[in-house]
């Protein structure tokens, strides 16, 4: 089977696009574009990063509520962007778990804290817990764990299907990643402004009744993922039974405002 839908990136204004949509069974239906192309994911990095942390909790390296950044805050407040960090900067702004305060911060002293913990740096820790037993070969680390990653529509793929079906996880702990921490917190949306409440769970954010949004208006409010300012994405809607990979070399802008939504509803239809 493959989706028509997909062939809608072509009237994407980007010079280079691939997309791929996956089952939990790891089913690809449908890609389209250059799917071994390598992609700099900007914040799409940030779901692969907080993979790793939940299997380091999972070995035992680290506790999610144990003090992590700031004073106060701890490794879960890092992942759900409530450390009060500022955005780009180790500067704090707000009391932990006050407010959603969106952090490429937090996640470099999330990486930070679980290279300490490990005694193994985190790009290193990154490609042993999850890229590795994935398969995802032509995926790496470059540099921050909030937005350094390059990878392929292919390895995302291999991702989003792991993350629907753990095997790498307990699913009670994805389960937990994909539930909302810290309810009712509101905060900004990065590209999409003041939102209230700024759902999100560890490491991935997640839709509930945001408007505006990246994903579609058929999206279910269970859908989560993360994109990314270079024009970036990967959404999982458990409704949909099914994941969507997005990537192009065009940095996010009101283009891709314009077109993601509805790639995503026609993409929805067809599945």
């Amino acid at each position: 089977m493959s989706l028509q839908s997909l062939a809608l990136i072509e009237n994407w204004p980007v010079p280079t696009s691939a997309a791929g949509v996956v089952r939990a069974d790891g089913t690809v239906l449908g890609t389209h574009g250059p799917v071994t192309h390598r992609f700099p994911l900007a914040s799409v990095t940030k779901p692969l990063a907080a993979y790793a942390v939940l299997v380091a909790y999972e070995e035992g390296a680290i506790e999610l509520d144990e003090p992590a950044g700031p004073s106060g805050s701890t490794v879960r407040h890092l992942l759900a962007h409530t450390s009060g960090l500022a955005f780009d900067e180790h500067r704090v702004t707000a009391p932990p778990g006050e407010r959603r305060l969106y952090s490429n911060a937090g996640f470099e002293q999330l990486g930070d804290h679980l290279a300490k913990a490990t005694d193994i740096p985190f790009a290193e820790y990154l490609r042993q817990a999850v890229l590795e037993p994935l398969g995802m070969t032509s995926t790496s680390l470059t540099g921050s764990p909030a937005k350094d990653g390059v990878s392929t529509v292919e390895d995302l793929l291999r991702f989003a299907a792991e993350v629907q079906a753990p095997r790498l996880l307990d699913p009670r702990t994805v389960a937990e990643a994909m539930t909302v921490q810290y309810p009712g917190t509101k905060g900004v949306l990065p590209g999409y402004g003041h939102q209230n409440p700024n759902d999100w769970g560890l490491g991935f954010e997640i839709r509930d009744s945001k408007s505006p949004h990246w994903t579609g208006s058929s999206s279910s409010p269970r859908t989560f993922g993360h994109f990314g300012q270079s024009g970036t994405f990967l959404w999982i809607d458990p409704d949909a039974r099914a994941a969507c990979v997005a990537l192009t070399d065009r940095a996010f802008g009101p283009w891709a405002v314009e077109a993601w939504p509805p790639f995503t509803d026609a993409v929805r239809s067809e599945l």
